[in-house]
C-alpha cells in the first residue's frame, strides 16, 4: 500500500513523533509511507524508511492554537494558508495514496479545517480514492461546545472510514475526553498504545544514576527546569540533566546555565538518544504529553510528572492521574511547583519499589497496520 501521513504540530513534537512512529510500523512491512509536516522541522526524530515533506511550517503563539504563526514568528496571513493548501493538494495528487491518515484532525487542528477539508476532499475525487483513517491519541482536548464534537461527527461520518484510537479501551477510552456518539462509536478502533520498541540502556552509560529533566521539543518547560536546578542544589549524591528543546534552545540554555552555576547540572539540547539514557536513570522529571507517558511506563524509570495546563490544556493532567496510582509515579501541579516541592517528589519515587516495564499493550502501530490492511482490501 501507499500510506500518507499527514500532521502538523504547533507546539511540541509530539505529534510528528507519534506519526513518524506509525510511518516507520508501516515501512517495516514494506508499504511505501509519505509523511507531510505542517510544522517547524524536528531533526532529532527518527525518519528512517520513510519520506517526509514539509509544508511552510507553523507553530502556535504559545498556547493560542488560532493564532498560527510563519517560521519566522510573523501571524501567518491568507497567502501562506493557501500555500499549504496548494502544496498539501499537490502533494496528494502526487503520491496517489492507498491510505490517507491524518492525525488529530478533525477531533483538534481546527484552525487548518480548510486545509484539511480540501486534502480531503481532493483524495474522494481521486480515480481510485483511498481509504481515509483519522489517528488520534489516548486523550484529547475536550470539545469547548457541544457544536464542536457536531462538526467533528459531520465531517467523520461524510470522509472518515475509521478512527484509529492509540489506546487500550481497559485503560483509557475516547469517552474519558470526548463524547462518542452512535455514529463516531461505529467508526472507532482501538490501536493499544503506540511507541517505538522499548529502548535498550545507552551504549555508553548515558543518564547512569542521573535525574534527567525534560519538557519535550517545544519552546516550553522553563518553570520546571527552573525548580530543577534549584531541587538539585538541595539534593545531594545526584547527578541532575536538563535537556532544552525549541527554536531558542541556545538562548535557553545560556540563561540556564548561568542559573546553574554551582549545582551539580548538566544542560543541553534535547538529544536522539534521550530514550535510551532513561532505563539507565535514576528518575526522570517532565511533561506527561503521550509520548513521554509511553517512553516512562515502557523503562520503568522512576518519574515526577508535571502536567502541562496552560490555556487551560487538560489532556495531560488527565493522563498523569491515570498513572499516579502506580508505583514510581508522583504528580506536582505547576500551580503547585517549586524547588521544594519538586525535590520532596523526587525523594518519594526514588524511595518506591521500582516500576515493572511495561511490555503489553505498546503495539498500537502494528495494529494500525493490520487494521489499515484490514480496511483496504475489503474495499477492493
Amino acid at each position: 500500500m501507499k500510506v500518507m501521513i499527514v500532521v502538523t504540530h504547533l507546539l511540541g513534537t509530539g505529534h510528528l513523533s507519534r506519526a513518524l512512529t506509525l510511518g516507520r510500523a508501516f515501512s517495516q512491512k514494506q508499504h511505501q509511507v509519505f509523511v507531510v509536516s505542517g510544522g517547524l522541522p524536528a531533526p532529532q526524530l527518527d525518519t528512517t524508511g520513510l519520506t517526509l515533506f514539509g509544508l511552510p511550517p507553523l507553530r502556535s503563539d504559545g498556547t493560542h492554537f488560532t493564532r498560527l504563526l510563519d517560521q519566522y514568528s510573523e501571524v501567518a496571513d491568507l497567502n501562506y494558508m493557501d500555500a499549504r493548501t496548494e502544496a498539501l493538494e499537490k502533494a496528494l495528487i502526487s503520491f496517489q495514496p492507498d491510505v490517507l491518515i491524518t492525525e488529530l484532525f478533525p477531533f483538534g487542528r481546527r484552525a487548518l479545517t480548510a486545509e484539511f477539508l480540501n486534502v480531503l476532499s481532493a483524495a474522494r475525487a481521486l480515480t481510485k480514492p483511498p481509504i481515509i483513517l483519522a489517528s488520534i491519541r489516548d486523550i484529547l482536548a475536550p470539545p469547548s461546545k457541544p457544536s464542536k464534537a457536531e462538526r467533528t461527527d459531520e465531517i467523520i461520518g461524510q470522509f472518515y472510514d475509521a478512527v484509529l484510537v492509540h489506546s487500550e479501551p481497559s485503560i483509557t477510552q475516547l469517552s474519558v475526553s470526548w463524547p462518542v456518539s452512535d455514529l463516531l462509536a461505529r467508526r472507532l478502533r482501538y490501536t493499544g498504545f503506540v511507541a517505538p520498541n522499548s529502548p535498550e540502556p545507552h551504549p555508553d552509560g548515558l543518564g547512569t544514576g542521573e535525574i534527567l529533566v525534560s519538557a519535550g521539543g517545544g519552546s516550553v518547560g522553563q518553570p520546571i527546569f527552573h525548580a530543577a536546578i534549584e531541587a538539585a542544589r538541595k539534593m545531594q549524591g545526584h547527578r541532575w540533566r536538563l535537556l532544552v528543546g525549541g527554536q531558542d534552545a541556545l538562548a535557553r540554555i545560556a540563561h540556564l546555565t548561568e542559573l546553574a552555576e554551582g549545582a551539580p547540572v548538566t544542560i543541553e539540547s534535547v538529544r536522539p538518544d534521550f530514550r535510551q539514557m532513561l532505563p539507565l536513570a535514576a528518575a526522570s522529571v517532565s511533561m506527561c504529553g503521550y509520548n513521554t507517558a509511553m517512553d516512562l511506563l515502557q523503562t520503568g524509570v522512576p518519574a515526577v510528572l508535571i502536567p502541562f495546563d496552560d490555556g487551560n490544556e487538560v489532556e495531560q493532567t488527565l493522563r498523569a492521574r491515570s498513572l499516579a496510582h502506580q508505583s514510581g509515579f508522583a504528580t506536582v501541579a505547576n500551580s503547585d511547583l517549586n524547588a521544594q516541592t519538586l525535590a520532596k517528589a523526587v525523594k518519594t519515587v526514588l524511595s518506591n519499589k521500582r516500576r515493572a516495564k511495561m511490555t503489553h499493550g505498546v503495539d498500537g502501530a502494528n495494529k494500525s497496520v493490520e487494521i489499515s490492511e484490514e480496511i483496504w482490501k475489503a474495499k477492493q
